[in-house]
């Protein structure tokens, strides 16, 4: 049955009348109840029959694609006009890869190929991508191969592998200082890319939300903490339940929400300028060059929105009645310390930036090509649980190495609105907190900082999901 499903479909000279024939034959065997109708169920088990090889919820997202009048089925006609379409889209992709225009992909044009779309893999690598594909054990893939393993599954091409290892626009743990995702040109032409940013901005907005307690914890605990005030979360909590009630434990989440929008859009452009600006191939963005973009692209988001840091950090840390709220606390602070307090503690977050996104970059390209060369031997998607176990072990990383700048920036930034509290540079900071408190002293507050990175990863995730699936982004 599987030879002859090959020989119907997978012949390179057809015309659109034998096409039809085809399809219609498929649809035929597809159609078991003879309703007129192919269902997810029916697509499912029919393809199990033929032996044709289908991604995990490939069947479903199949029928939602070709699906046009919403009656959980395809007709002949949506069934094959999705098919023709899909085959459409494989075809332009082969000749794409397909870079000497020999009608054969070998593994150094995948390579070259994932390389144009920002992803450096192996040549090994490259080979076990190739063999997921192979048919014929040649160690290249003709154009029937390429359809054969392509046409029931509803990626179209290698960016898909590309997508598969995006991580910085789904998890959102607080922080902005990673590099940004990369788009394709399909991507950005189509408007996708918006739909992407937004879908990660509400899971950001949602997440940090959902995690604002421990985050406040933790700006409590760099701030006032100390060899001589040490303060557990028991009592962190207590204190703060006690001088504001339950909703004191969200204050400063409002404005901190509020940035996610202008720095992710400044980033993004930014950092399209940025990779054109310094990419030594027009087109192509090495590991290297990506790191520098996306470091001037974070500098460059960070500078826009600071006032709004420094503003979140005295919100956050506020007593009840101090401000009633966030323009009240920009009056005052402008009032008060004049426009030079709005970018406190701006040296330490711009330094922040090089650790954080060099290891959070490094080690999850590590965890990457790990997987990559040892574990994908069917496939490029690694599933949901490597995918966020690598890109939280990742940031939390980036974060571990860039925390003392993170705490010395939210003292400089408190400093001014602490009573009594001496106005220290960095320098002078640095060393005071050595002093007196040792070098463990740079790292008050990571315990909360840690406890809300599983939920924030979690959160981030389940409506980053939510939103792709509101605004019709193609999984």
């Amino acid at each position: 049955m599987y030879q002859v499903v090959r020989k119907m479909f997978f012949t390179d000279c057809r015309c659109v009348e034998d096409a039809s024939n085809v399809y219609d034959d498929l649809f035929a065997k597809l159609d078991a109840n003879k309703d007129g109708k192919v269902d997810v169920a029916e697509l499912k088990a029919g393809l199990a029959a033929m032996g044709i090889a289908s991604g995990k919820g490939a069947a479903q997202k199949i029928i939602s694609s070709g699906d046009k009048d919403k009656d959980d089925g395809l007709d002949f006609n949506e069934f094959s006009k999705y098919l023709r379409e899909h085959e459409k889209k494989l075809r332009l992709t082969f000749k794409s890869l397909d870079k000497n225009n020999d009608g054969r992909v070998d593994f150094m044009e995948i390579k070259q190929s994932l390389a144009d779309l920002g992803l450096d893999i192996s040549k090994e690598e490259a080979q076990k991508i190739l063999q997921s594909i192979d048919v014929d054990g040649t160690m290249t893939v003709d154009w029937n191969e390429w359809k054969q393993h392509f046409l029931f599954n509803t990626a179209t091409n290698l960016q898909e592998i590309v997508r598969y290892w995006k991580h910085s626009t789904v998890l959102d743990i607080g922080e902005s200082l990673s590099i940004p995702d990369e788009f394709t040109e399909e991507e950005k032409t189509s408007g996708m890319w918006w739909k992407q940013l937004s879908a990660g901005a509400m899971a950001g907005a949602v997440s940090r939300t959902g995690t604002a307690p421990l985050d406040r914890m933790k700006v409590f605990m760099q701030v006032h903490s100390s060899k001589s005030n040490k303060i557990s979360l028991a009592s962190g909590f207590k204190q703060m339940l006690k001088e504001g009630g339950v909703a004191s434990l969200w204050r400063g989440n409002g404005i901190n929400v509020l940035k996610i929008a202008p720095e992710t859009a400044i980033k993004f452009m930014a950092y399209e300028q940025f990779k054109k600006m310094l990419s030594s191939e027009p087109g192509k963005v090495k590991t290297h060059e990506r790191f520098m973009a996306g470091s001037l692209a974070g500098a460059t988001a960070q500078t826009a929105i600071y006032p709004m840091e420094v503003m979140k950090t005295r919100l956050t840390l506020r007593k009840t009645g101090q401000y009633t709220g966030m323009f009240d606390c920009a009056k005052q602070i402008l009032k008060k310390e004049g426009v030079k307090a709005f970018f406190k503690g701006y040296v330490p977050n711009l330094l922040g930036i090089i650790p954080y996104a060099g290891i959070d970059l490094a080690v999850y390209e590590s965890l990457k090509n790990f997987w990559l060369s040892r574990y994908a031997k069917d496939s490029a998607n690694p599933g949901i649980l490597v995918l966020l176990g690598c890109g939280t072990l990742s940031s939390t990383c980036g974060q571990l190495a860039s925390y003392p700048l993170a705490l010395i920036r939210t003292r400089m930034q408190a400093q001014a609105s602490l009573a009594g509290s001496e106005q220290l540079p960095m320098n002078l900071m640095v060393k005071r907190i050595l002093q007196k408190e040792g070098f463990f002293g740079l790292y008050r507050g990571i315990l909360p900082n840690f406890m809300k990175v599983i939920p924030a990863v979690s959160i981030s995730y389940v409506v980053y999901e939510n939103m792709r699936d509101r605004l019709g982004i193609q999984k």
